[in-house]
């Protein structure tokens, strides 16, 4: 897994159309949510932060964040765009199911946002991640997590889904993915297809993980089995689905 994000972390922005507006939004969006569910809580450790996109927003935002995540890669690109945006984040490399040996405990807030968890391809391996997470909080603290709806996702092979176009440095980037399901998992493979502009040379890069194709419903059912309670899914306040959890008071 980590060497799948340490290959997409130069091109992680492309994901975005404007990776700088999502920072914004997303820090909105999420600061937003966290102060309507558990008011006046400033304190945030976001544990699969990538290249930052959700810490620096949130940062931004007068949140006291902590980040980490596997990838060293992204770390180090992590820092210098915190640095770039004058963002202050403490950022570290962590494997998401050691968060709590790690970082410890005391915080008001845990994260994990753009569908990390379902990488850990096991019920077994989410709840120690959701029981490491649950120990990083303090009572009363909060959980939140976003992830794709699996539920609404076609089951088959070779199914692309695209990501469109991009233009940044003279260059050109055309963006797809592409799954193929075995049962409750799927092997992607990340396509970034470069074209010079200026000389039309093209190389393509191909990136690739699997992923654990779980519904927000077993989720759920695993952070309540991980302690969390008053869990439940919120649509419609961020690009996934959210769910969340507090740690009892």
């Amino acid at each position: 897994m980590s060497d799948f994000y340490d290959r997409l972390t130069p091109f992680y922005h492309l994901i975005h159309q404007d990776w700088h507006a999502s920072v914004a939004l997303q820090g909105e969006q999420l600061g937003t949510l966290i102060d309507a569910e558990w008011p006046g809580k400033r304190k945030l450790l976001d544990v699969s932060c990538g290249i930052g996109t959700q810490a620096i927003g949130l940062a931004r935002r007068g949140f006291s964040v902590t980040a980490s995540d596997l990838s060293e890669k992204e770390i180090e690109r992590a820092r210098r765009e915190a640095g770039l945006a004058g963002a202050a984040v403490d950022f570290s490399v962590c494997d998401m199911r050691r968060a709590h040996d790690h970082h410890g405990a005391g915080f008001d807030i845990v994260l994990s946002c753009d569908n990390s968890l379902p990488h850990l391809l096991t019920d077994a391996d989410l709840l120690i991640a959701l029981r490491q997470m649950f120990a990083c909080l303090a009572p009363g603290g909060g959980f939140l997590m976003s992830m794709r709806d699996y539920a609404r996702e076609e089951r088959g092979v070779n199914l692309v889904k695209p990501y469109g176009a991009r233009t940044e440095d003279g260059k050109r980037y055309v963006l797809f993915q592409v799954w193929d399901f075995a049962g409750e998992h799927y092997d992607l493979t990340f396509y970034f297809i470069e074209e010079d502009l200026a000389t039309q040379a093209v190389q393509t890069h191909a990136m690739r993980s699997r992923y654990y194709a779980i519904s927000t419903d077993k989720m759920g059912a695993l952070m309540r089995e991980a302690g969390f309670e008053n869990v439940r899914r919120i649509d419609d306040a961020f690009y996934q689905p959210i769910l969340i959890g507090t740690r009892p008071a």
